[in-house]
């Protein structure tokens, strides 16, 4: 029996979910809400899911750092599709106004986020990181003292009062997601307008990165996305995830990753795909 199943960054009332169902179109697949960005992503792999959505970056605060991390550790994924979605916040509680807060609570990229405008409207509430936006929904209780960060269709999925709403401190905030599903081996390259990959320099030194990013500099390609992440093996070691403008199948870009091969000590491509841009958020009706 074939899993069509969508897994994603749960609970319902995320702004991941909000991806996933943009992702589907109206299509009717079954959504499969986890815990962790690492749990999501392994759905995939042990074949519950066919697909997983997992934020991979954000205008305002930068890449997702678990998302990158997974995808360079776990194999046989590959990222099929990209979608940018506009994020909007709201601050949602139980207190008939701001004055009574003292806690809120979110995933820590929310905080992050809205940081100015909490400054300015809850300067002495505690902020309190939790695994996901709607999660930090089941902190609230009746106590006019808590509230939470969460998009505002979360707020009307559990029926929380909104005090605020929009609170990010820019108002062009927005997201990208990775479709990620198995890859296979042998098949061909999918058509995209970006390729992302990764790759560990083969040896450390002056000239290192400026050696593998030329091999794309002389031959004109743009590079949208560099970053460095910690290797995890010994301090100062480092992975570096690159976004390449184009499509796979040009013969630029396959002769340039062929000249970066034996420059890496590993080479791994994440996968060749399309991003579709979304505009509007989902509905916050009840």
């Amino acid at each position: 029996m074939e899993v069509c199943a969508l897994a994603y960054l749960g609970p319902p009332g995320t702004n991941t979910e909000a991806a996933a169902l943009a992702y589907l179109g109206g299509k009717s697949v079954p959504l499969l809400p986890h815990n962790s960005i690492q749990g999501t992503l392994r759905a995939v792999l042990e074949g519950s899911a066919a697909r997983a959505v997992v934020p991979v970056e954000n205008s305002i605060e930068g890449s997702v750092g678990l998302t990158l991390d997974s995808l360079w550790n776990l194999p046989g994924l590959e990222v099929q599709a990209a979608l940018e979605l506009p994020i909007t916040h709201a601050l949602m509680g139980f207190s008939p106004d701001l004055a009574p807060v003292t806690r809120v609570y979110s995933h820590p990229q929310a905080l992050a986020q809205c940081q100015g405008w909490l400054e300015v409207n809850l300067p002495q509430a505690q902020q309190v990181p939790t695994p996901s936006t709607t999660e930090a929904l089941s902190y609230l209780t009746r106590d006019p003292g808590y509230s939470a960060i969460a998009a505002p269709r979360a707020a009307c999925l559990c029926d929380i009062p909104i005090l605020a709403v929009p609170i990010n401190d820019y108002p062009d905030n927005r997201t990208r997601f990775w479709i990620v599903g198995r890859s296979i081996t042998g098949a061909p390259a999918r058509n995209g307008e970006r390729l992302s990959l990764a790759f560990s320099p083969q040896r450390r030194g002056p000239g290192v990165l400026l050696a593998a990013l030329q091999v794309f500099a002389v031959r004109g390609i743009n590079l949208t996305r560099i970053e460095s992440r910690p290797s995890k093996k010994l301090m100062g070691e480092y992975v570096f995830f690159l976004d390449v403008e184009g499509d796979e199948h040009q013969p630029a870009i396959q002769q340039a990753l062929a000249e970066l091969l034996p420059l890496t000590e590993r080479l791994k491509r994440f996968g060749s795909y399309r991003i579709q841009h979304v505009f509007e958020e989902a509905p916050a009706e009840h």
